[in-house]
């Protein structure tokens, strides 16, 4: 007798029916009487698991990453900067600027800044390349970042009690133990303006501004605190030479997300001629792009081991359908149609997938969990600008891992089940 023509996709996809449920889970469990797990089933079942709390894990790692860089960058960067162009790049007519970006409805504030590169040498006279930020003190009631919440004590304060010094400045944590310069002391910046040409000797010599450190800060972000200097925005307008002049104003949106395409909204509306944005993305756009590939790179690696570990279904399937050939040919000689008997080991991938995936549902969240509240694994903040390990799980992520796990498991059954509907119910109880 000719094999019958083989059970169509949409006969063998429909729900199996309770019978067909039962003989399912009859063919996953133990012979001899077991009412546990065969073996092949618990190890199917494992790779699935495994594969899925993997892939969690993985991708809550690379978002957590993502996230924690965005919150430590916006710690003392703003979500956005206007800029004007021309060789000084200077913004003169500021304040009119200011407050057409302020009546914007998307801005939640925004401040002038002055932004300027200059030597610190301390005490010993040992010299640092470091990054100057002026600040508007006068918009601290309203702060366009977060920098007030990691100053020591809390107090934004340009305060000096040195009659000597031109001005008070804070410096980020890691430059102030390295220069050995703390609250109190004294330290020397060289203005980035042409240096003055002494008349006697015919040499050019830069002048020194003395500054007292009224305080630290501690972002969390390495960059930012062994390189910034904050200072007072008036007194960083004398230093960089600037006089009434900024370098640009500071925004803070309501959605940081959302920042380049206000900024470039702000842009159009001042003058795209004379006025450029400058968004926080932009300012690290590598950085966030590698994390991104590095994103998708590990999750196409863990989905191919969860691909390996489904032809282990295939392979169990596959051999449950020879060993239970004599038992398919009695039931289609009883009058289970060969769809039924597709659909039987249909629901057994069905039944793997699903347990293998919410196993590895609440392994891979458990882990997620323990290791961003314990904060156990560290890494290197100078290399990645955080010194822990963040997991954060995001549920567009878990929809899309837990369909890719039970998707793959259930396309793993489809040879086996197609198999099985080819059998005659004659040459099947015949089977040796």
């Amino acid at each position: 007798m000719s094999p019958p023509a083989a059970t169509g996709f949409r006969e063998l996809f429909r729900f199996p029916s309770r019978l067909e449920r039962r003989i399912a889970v009859r063919y996953l469990r133990s012979r001899r009487g077991r009412r546990g797990a065969s073996l092949s089933t618990t190890i199917s079942i494992g790779g699935i698991a495994v594969g899925i709390m993997a892939l969690i894990v993985v991708l809550g790692v690379m978002n957590g990453l993502r996230d924690d860089l965005r919150d430590r960058i916006l710690v003392a960067n703003p979500h956005l900067r206007i800029l004007t162009f021309g060789g000084s790049l200077r913004m003169d007519h500021w304040t009119d600027v200011l407050a057409r970006i302020r009546a914007d409805s998307n801005v939640v504030a925004a401040a002038p800044e002055v932004v300027t590169q200059s030597l610190i040498i301390n005490a010993s006279k040992y010299p640092e390349a470091v990054n100057i930020i002026g600040l508007d003190t006068a918009a601290v009631s309203l702060p366009v970042t977060a920098i007030q919440e990691h100053v020591d004590g809390g107090v934004l304060s340009f305060q000096t009690t040195d009659t000597s010094a031109d001005g008070a400045v804070l410096l980020g944590r890691r430059l102030s133990e390295r220069l050995g310069a703390f609250p109190g002391d004294i330290v020397e910046l060289i203005p980035p303006t042409a240096a003055q040409v002494n008349s006697a000797l015919g040499y050019a010599f830069p002048r020194f501004w003395k500054f007292q450190v009224s305080g630290t800060f501690e972002t969390g972000m390495y960059q930012y605190d062994n390189q910034f200097v904050l200072m007072d925005r008036e007194t960083a307008q004398r230093f960089a030479g600037l006089d009434s002049a900024v370098t640009g104003i500071q925004v803070r949106v309501g959605d940081a997300w959302d920042a380049p395409r206000i900024g470039q909204e702000l842009a159009e509306s001042l003058g795209i001629i004379s006025y450029r944005s400058l968004d926080w993305q932009e300012q690290n756009g590598a950085l966030f792009a590698a994390l991104q590939l590095e994103k998708l790179a590990m999750g196409l690696v863990i989905f191919f081991i969860m691909i390996v570990a489904a032809f282990n279904i295939v392979g169990t399937l596959t051999m449950l359908v020879t060993d239970k050939t004599r038992e398919i040919g009695i039931l289609e000689a009883m009058g289970l149609p060969a769809g039924s008997i597709g659909r039987i080991f249909l629901a057994q991938g069905a039944i793997i997938g699903a347990v293998g995936v919410a196993i590895g549902l609440v392994a891979g969240l458990a882990i997620a969990f323990v290791v961003d509240r314990s904060g156990w694994v560290r890494i290197n903040a100078a290399i990645y600008g955080i010194d822990r390990l963040p997991v954060h799980v995001q549920p567009t992520d878990l929809v899309v891992v837990i369909a890719a796990g039970f998707l793959v498991a259930v396309a793993a059954t489809l040879y086996p089940s197609r198999a099985a509907t080819r059998l005659t119910p004659v040459d099947a109880i015949r089977h040796e």
